[in-house]
């Protein structure tokens, strides 16, 4: 039997990055000299003084005349001054040296000339005016930047203009990325066109890379290597004689029987720390090795982010002596309870809305294998290990991923979940290149909710009444009597059962969800699609509880084809487009009415107007009707 790695001796966030920065307090990166223009992003070893001053003499600032303000005294419209040319008054454009003797420039527009050689001032000069004085910008011998500094192209421009034009720098810690697994396969168009069931395409290595260069390393990839600890063990030993500072091997580092990152380091050297109380990224592994820092980095995308971001940037930026980069942040409220386990420390991925004067936070899902809840994500919300959750509407500080003007901008649609929104949010960006839309998916009952609560700048909602058969108004009518509405009509949408392509269990209605050989895949209860469903269920007189699978449910209609695709279910309510987006068969049911709800007091505004705008143009309803069983014959309509 396979020996399984087990976590007895877990640290906090906290102790593990204390041990690995005593443990590897005497990796300190060599200086090398680079010419300025190379120095971008790098990370200055010594204190960097200015040579010359900027401007070296004093500049005319405007174009004009430089004269001795002295001598401008008195004039006035009354009394206006005369001043000879090349005498009291010498031409001067912008950035050249002032003539000795002159302190002072008159702009051009200022001045009546009186031939060719005199000029009329109608007001006085004061001393140094419109004048860049010698050492305005930079003094010579000034300190320009600090030691551990981080370069940025607008330093580059103060060190050539105080005279600097070589710098000293630290020199790139080199690091050894090592992807292991045998169910690995590289990034090619071969791989992707031809992938197997077990198979996964490794893209943790190019993340890493991309964040090794961002923090300031200088990254090598090696293979992939299978999980054999001899070949891992070998990559590694090539990898130190061949320079690298620091090593992270990618996957096998966590509990399976195949993971062998721990044990190769146990026997390369001493394992420093295997596992931390963080989630995403517990099973990070800490070794020292060949006098170098070894990382075994977890396989799950967003635990392999986590870990390089508390754990192996930081030593990088150690290395460098430069201070860890730091997002900027702002307090938030939850818009519902997020609980959190005790014992972890949680980094969790939320969209922020601006809804007023709230800032408000919506979790996305916490999977450490989603990469999309990050690039999804506004903020990260830390969670400290020794609480069991945020309540709702705590004040809670989030670090943010995107500028926050950025976040103004967005329009935050909270609701049911539908395709063309993504569409929407793309056409507003197009169209304006400063707007667009973040949509959250909580049912259209939910939706109204969040617009009761005033944590959402507009909803979609897609509910039947059951009475009439009408879509949304009683609902309204009903939950928001008091809220004044704008309701504007995005989309009619085809909705029935996706199955699986070519119908292989020749399911022809709902009815047939009762059958003891079909498994159903459901949406969660407040959805519209999930209304349609028990209304549907309660007219054939069909008891949910005799459905396979009712009690499952998902959350946007992509999930439900996904679980339809993947054989986990034979069926599942949704809409036309998310079938033809996977080649799956699709059976009618319904066209149904899909509305944004809009409180009157966010319709006037800026990012609003982008919106409807957005929505009544021909891109955006040529592009819906594209995706498949969309209508937009009253797409933009406001209905009440």
């Amino acid at each position: 039997m396979t020996e399984r790695n087990v976590y007895l001796r877990m640290k906090t966030l906290e102790e593990a990055r204390e041990i690995v920065f005593q443990a590897f307090s005497y990796l300190k990166m060599p200086a090398e000299t680079i010419p300025v223009e190379e120095a971008i992003g790098r990370v200055l070893a010594e204190a960097v003084y200015a040579k010359l001053s900027s401007p070296s003499f004093h500049a005319a600032a405007m174009d004009g005349y430089a004269v001795c303000a002295e001598h401008t005294f008195g004039a006035s419209e009354a009394q206006p001054k005369e001043l000879v040319v090349g005498v009291s008054a010498f031409s001067v454009n912008t950035g050249h040296a002032l003539p000795e003797g002159t302190n002072a420039v008159i702009m051009i527009e200022h001045v009546r000339q009186r031939g060719t050689d005199r000029i009329m001032i109608e007001a006085p000069a004061y001393p140094w005016q419109y004048v860049r004085k010698m050492g305005e910008d930079i003094v010579a011998t000034q300190l320009l930047f600090g030691q551990g500094h981080r370069l940025t192209p607008y330093c580059i421009g103060a060190l050539i203009s105080g005279g600097v034009l070589e710098v000293s720098v630290r020199k790139k810690p080199r690091v050894l990325i090592v992807p292991t697994g045998s169910e690995l396969v590289e990034a090619d168009l071969e791989a992707i066109g031809h992938l197997k069931p077990g198979q996964v395409i490794e893209s943790n290595s190019k993340v890493l890379l991309g964040l090794c260069l961002q923090w300031g390393a200088e990254p090598k990839r090696h293979p992939i290597v299978r999980d054999d600890p001899k070949a891992l063990r070998e990559a590694i030993e090539k990898g130190v004689s061949d320079g690298c500072d620091l090593v992270m091997t990618v996957g096998g580092s966590s509990a399976g029987t195949e993971d062998f990152s721990k044990s190769v380091m146990t026997d390369l050297g001493e394992i420093l720390v295997h596992g931390v109380t963080m989630m995403p990224g517990k099973p990070v592994l800490v070794a020292k090795a060949f006098d170098r820092a070894m990382f075994g980095i977890p396989g799950y995308p967003v635990s392999a982010i986590m870990a390089f971001e508390q754990l192996a940037g930081p030593l990088i930026c150690r290395m460098l002596g430069a201070t860890e980069p730091k997002r900027h942040r702002i307090d938030v409220e939850p818009i519902r309870k997020i609980p959190s386990k005790l014992g972890l420390e949680e980094f969790l991925r939320v969209k922020i809305g601006i809804i007023g004067d709230r800032r408000v936070a919506i979790s996305l899902p916490r999977g450490a294998g989603s990469i999309t809840t990050l690039t999804q994500a506004d903020a990260v919300l830390r969670i400290a290990h020794d609480v069991e959750g945020v309540s709702e509407k705590e004040r809670v500080s989030v670090e943010l991923l995107k500028p926050f003007e950025d976040l103004r901008n967005t329009v935050v649609v909270v609701g049911s979940h539908d395709n063309s929104l993504d569409v929407l949010a793309d056409v507003m960006m197009e169209r304006t290149g400063r707007f667009t839309l973040s949509s959250s998916h909580v049912g259209s009952m939910g939706g109204i909710t969040a617009v009761r609560r005033g944590v959402c700048h507009a909803a979609g909602i897609h509910l039947l009444d059951t009475e009439d058969g009408s879509y949304n108004r009683s609902y309204l009518q009903k939950y928001l009597p008091d809220v004044p509405l704008r309701r504007i009509h995005l989309v009619m949408r085809d909705q029935g059962l996706i199955v699986a392509r070519g119908n292989p269990k020749r399911i022809q209605s709902i009815a047939d969800l009762a059958r003891e050989d079909i498994t159903f895949v459901n949406r969660q209860a407040g959805s519209g699609t999930r209304i349609l469903l028990d209304f549907e269920l309660k007219r054939l007189g069909i008891s949910p509880g005799s459905i396979r699978g009712y009690e499952r449910d998902e959350f946007t209609h992509m999930a439900v084809a996904v679980a339809v695709l993947g054989n986990t279910a034979d069926a599942g309510l949704g809409i036309f487009s998310a079938a033809m987006a996977l080649d799956l068969d699709f059976i009618p049911v319904v066209t149904e009415q899909y509305d944004l709800i809009v409180p009157e007091a966010f319709f006037g505004t800026a990012p609003i107007q982008a919106m409807v705008a957005a929505i009544r143009s021909e891109a955006f309803k040529s592009r819906a009707r594209a995706l498949g069983g969309y209508h937009t014959e009253r797409t933009g309509e406001i209905l009440d």
